[in-house]
């Protein structure tokens, strides 16, 4: 007999997986504006050199910010999933 799929658990799921994706991108592009910040300080900052870590900043706060928020409550519903199975 197959089991039926909790559509919570299913959707919580996809939703790790989104955040999966948004941690490593955000962590890649601060990476990327560390990377862009050490070439600028070795080389003399130039403006398209700022204004590209900055970029990189928000758009990586912007995604790194949210998906450590949903990280938390993925993990928090799997315990109190845990812990009520008992």
């Amino acid at each position: 007999m197959e089991e039926s799929l909790d559509p919570v658990r299913v959707k919580r799921a996809r939703i790790a997986n989104l955040v999966s994706k948004g941690m490593r991108a955000g962590t890649a592009l601060y990476v990327l504006a560390s990377t862009v910040f050490f070439i600028g300080f070795a080389t003399g900052f130039k403006q398209a050199q700022t204004v590209i870590i900055v970029i990189l900043m928000v758009v990586g706060s912007l995604l790194l910010a949210p998906a450590m928020v949903f990280n938390y409550g993925v993990k928090a519903a799997n315990r109190a999933d845990r812990d009520d199975s008992w």
